[in-house]
């Protein structure tokens, strides 16, 4: 016997519901993020962040069966944070005590939809009275089965990267000309290569010196991890991409009045599917750009038939495409070992001649220092190094 399934509201409606139910969201709901055979690799990236970082969630614990068992901070950094990895939904619920108010969908893939399987297990979550956070392309609110769930279950579904109407959308309008603050864009030679990681990391070390820093983010995983300045700029429309983000930087000095403002990079500038570096460097305009690299990257992380650029061939594109200058670059350290990481350090110095670290395995003054040298009108906030 056939069920009838609700009718689903209106696409309008939808949009404005799950955008006021995330402008409430409390700071420090508890959550699971869902990153089933990802955590810890690219397609993982929003996981990933997550665990390092989140103004918005409580992270109880990441759901991934091929990591089940080790905490999540010494799996990804060798340092453990308490967020243990578990083999599925019903052990993160029993690990919490109770159903924890969030199911966060934490796999990043290339073409941005869901497998069958994850289907299962975010309709599961709604099922227990989850509300589920979504960074996919894939809308769930447009979708019929994930409408009639969440409509029974009474919970929420947030499509994290659905742009606003386009007539909220921006153009670009020349008003980042009249932002005083130096901006500076973390920009990589590879999408999913620490970017974000970076930007939050350089923002927390300006901070702990004294010196006002706010990050505009251009992701979902910064959206997703509490960030009050950014957009979602791979789903726009390439009309308005370096409106939106001259938008959300203007819109975070009119808010802070920061001494710098860090902006978060997506691909690459010389990436062959992520173009979007171009709309942030003319959104943003920064006076300074740090470029993250990974030494041992052979091929594009979801395009291996595409040979990795070299961090000298970034930089020069960077600097040929926009007025801007290359101040440093930081490394991803992945297969790497800590002897190696100190070798690519000193290479890299030599060839482009500026200033290089890894941001998670280096102290972090490293990386605020960088910044300083380039700006030294930032030098009269600074606090004493603590180390």
């Amino acid at each position: 016997m056939s069920q009838s399934v609700p009718k689903p509201v209106s696409t309008s409606a939808r949009r404005d519901s799950t955008r006021a139910a995330d402008a409430l969201l409390p700071v420090g709901s508890s959550a699971v993020v869902y990153c089933e055979g990802q955590f810890g690799k690219q397609d993982g990236k929003t996981a990933n962040g997550l665990v390092r970082h989140s103004e918005k969630y409580e992270i109880r614990s990441v759901i991934d069966s091929r990591r089940a068992g080790v905490d999540a901070g010494d799996f990804l950094d060798d340092r453990p944070n308490g967020i243990p990895v578990l083999a599925n939904l019903a052990e993160s619920i029993a690990h919490a005590g109770r159903v924890p108010d969030y199911l966060i969908c934490g796999v990043a893939p290339a073409d941005g939809l869901l497998s069958s399987a994850q289907r299962e297990v975010l309709l599961d979550g709604i099922s227990r009275g989850m509300h589920i956070i979504n960074g996919l392309h894939e809308f769930l609110n447009d979708d019929v089965e994930f409408v009639a769930a969440g409509l029974a279950a009474g919970v929420t579904i947030t499509d994290v990267r659905r742009p606003k109407e386009k007539k909220d959308l921006h153009l670009f309008s020349g008003r980042i000309f009249d932002i005083p603050c130096p901006r500076i864009a973390v920009l990589g030679t590879d999408g999913s290569i620490g970017k974000r990681t970076t930007a939050t990391l350089l923002v927390q070390g300006l901070r702990e010196r004294g010196i006002k820093a706010v990050m505009v983010g251009t992701g979902q995983t910064g959206l997703i991890q509490g960030g009050k300045y950014g957009v979602a700029l791979d789903a726009l429309v390439p009309q308005f991409c370096s409106g939106e983000v001259e938008a959300q930087v203007v819109a975070a000095y009119e808010g802070e009045h920061p001494d710098v403002i860090i902006v978060e990079g997506q691909g690459a500038l010389s990436h062959p599917a992520y173009l979007t570096s171009a709309h942030i460097l003319r959104g943003s305009r920064p006076a300074g750009v740090i470029v993250q690299h990974a030494p041992k990257r052979k091929v594009l992380g979801d395009f291996p038939m595409v040979a990795m650029p070299s961090l000298a061939s970034e930089v020069a594109l960077i600097e040929a495409f926009a007025d801007t200058q290359v101040i440093g670059t930081a490394i991803n350290h992945e297969f790497m070992t800590d002897h190696e990481i100190s070798a690519a350090i000193d290479e890299l110095e030599l060839e482009i001649g500026v200033p290089a670290t890894d941001p998670l395995t280096r102290p972090l003054d490293r990386l605020v220092d960088m910044v300083v040298q380039s700006f030294p009108e930032l030098a009269s906030a600074l606090a004493p190094s603590v180390g």
